[in-house]
């Protein structure tokens, strides 16, 4: 009988991710090869080569969500990166100078990493790409200085326009082949084409229950909390090329579409407005924002964060180009223009009545447009929104007051607009 028969998709969430971590451990305790990964650089080169995969950006999420990142950020800091540096980056930094100084001294990791977080190995090589942001090549440019690995870039064009040209999806398909040719070396083996279609169709499985997911947002009430996807991003991070996030996307969206049928709805109340939310979660602060709003009866139906990982292509394309484009598309790699369209189409699908922008302190990338993005967008469409201060893993920027203030803010505002309709 399976281990995971008859669970729940909160419950497949749980143990896939702790197993995902398992599955790292015991790699590196066999001897086989560990890679860090940025969370958009493509998994499926490595999990071809048999490499087992760790996510920086997902595991600084957990540990923050878990209000453990000022032990790792104060290790990072006394280390010499400033607040200004990413909070993701200085937690996994405090994270690593740990598992450096156990390995070096002998002492037991627990002993050093004070982290409420799942216990990962130091990497073998790490693996990041500039679809995201910048920061992501120094930092792992650092981490294989540091750890004195091999790091391999795929670089990945901003794009200033769209469509997205040829030539583009040509120069990223060539970056993918030329990863494939480190990872031939650093592995010491050829790479298995067949296999790497396997993993391809496997990505694309996991990918398309994800958007099933994100989909029942559209429904009126909804029976998703947007909120959730939030929680369930980890497994389509660090798992999409292994059937752990079909698993429990399957079964989640499963139950979704069952509690539609049955008229059960994520609030147990009236909806009474819909929110997008704009920017990374503030993971160490998640309940507080989530109650706020629930506490005013307004769901968010809406957020583009999730939906960077729609990275949905032709598995069957052979040149790569249509793999390329998926890895390039990303809003946030996009033009102002079409950063626009896309929050306008998701606020139209999920029914939106005003969005909240999170000004991440450590994101610059994706809280700097915010602000045009935000009035091009309200100019459009008439509906109103608001902004706060905070990060997606440093505590101390985030303020509940202000945050409060923001949101009752936004809750008259959209009410007003829906009186003023009617």
């Amino acid at each position: 009988m399976s281990l995971t028969q008859g669970m729940k998709a909160k419950q497949l969430l749980a143990y896939y991710q702790a197993k995902n971590d398992e599955d790292a451990r015991k790699a590196k305790e066999r001897g086989d090869l560990v890679c860090w990964s940025a969370s958009v650089a493509p998994p499926e080169f490595c999990i071809t080569m048999g490499i087992e995969m760790v996510y920086p950006e997902t595991h600084a999420a957990g540990i923050g969500a878990k209000k453990g990142a000022m032990d790792m950020l104060d290790v990072a800091e006394r280390k010499g990166y400033n607040i200004d540096c990413c909070s993701y980056g200085r937690v996994n930094m405090g994270y690593m100078e740990c598992l450096k100084e156990a390995a070096m001294t002998g002492v037991k990791p627990e002993v050093l990493v004070n982290s409420p977080a799942a216990d990962v190995p130091l990497p073998d090589l790490v693996i990041t790409c500039n679809n995201i942001c910048n920061t992501l090549l120094k930092w792992y440019e650092n981490l294989a200085a540091e750890l004195d690995i091999p790091c391999i870039v795929i670089d990945v064009p901003f794009n200033h326009t769209m469509p997205i040209p040829e030539y583009a999806k040509a120069y990223i398909a060539d970056q993918f082949r030329n990863a494939i040719a480190q990872l031939e070396v650093i592995c010491g083996k050829p790479f298995d084409w067949k296999k790497f279609k396997e993993v391809k169709d496997q990505t694309q499985r996991s990918v398309y229950h994800w958007n099933r997911i994100a989909d029942m947002a559209q429904y009126k009430p909804s029976p998703l909390n947007g909120f959730d996807l939030f929680n369930y991003m980890a497994l389509i991070v660090a798992c999409r090329s292994k059937d752990y996030a079909e698993i429990t996307f399957k079964a989640f969206a499963d139950e979704l579409e069952e509690n539609l049928k049955a008229g059960v709805y994520a609030f147990k109340g009236a909806e009474k407005t819909r929110i997008q939310w704009e920017g990374i979660a503030v993971w160490p602060h998640l309940g507080h924002t989530f109650k706020t709003l629930k506490n005013l009866g307004s769901i968010m139906t809406g957020t583009a964060y999730p939906a960077l990982w729609d990275l949905h292509y032709d598995a069957d394309d052979e040149s790569l180009h249509s793999m390329a484009e998926a890895y390039t598309r990303i809003y946030i790699n996009t033009c102002l223009s079409n950063k626009v369209e896309v929050l306008m189409g998701i606020m139209e699908k999920g029914k939106i009545d005003g969005t909240i922008y999170h000004l991440n302190r450590s994101c610059k990338l994706m809280s700097f447009l915010n602000v045009e993005t935000a009035e091009i967008i309200k100019e459009r469409n008439g509906k109103p929104y608001v902004s706060f201060d905070g990060d997606q893993t440093d505590p101390r920027v985030y303020s509940p007051a202000q945050y409060e203030t923001r949101v009752q803010a936004l809750v008259e505002m959209m009410e007003a607009n829906m009186a003023a309709a009617e």
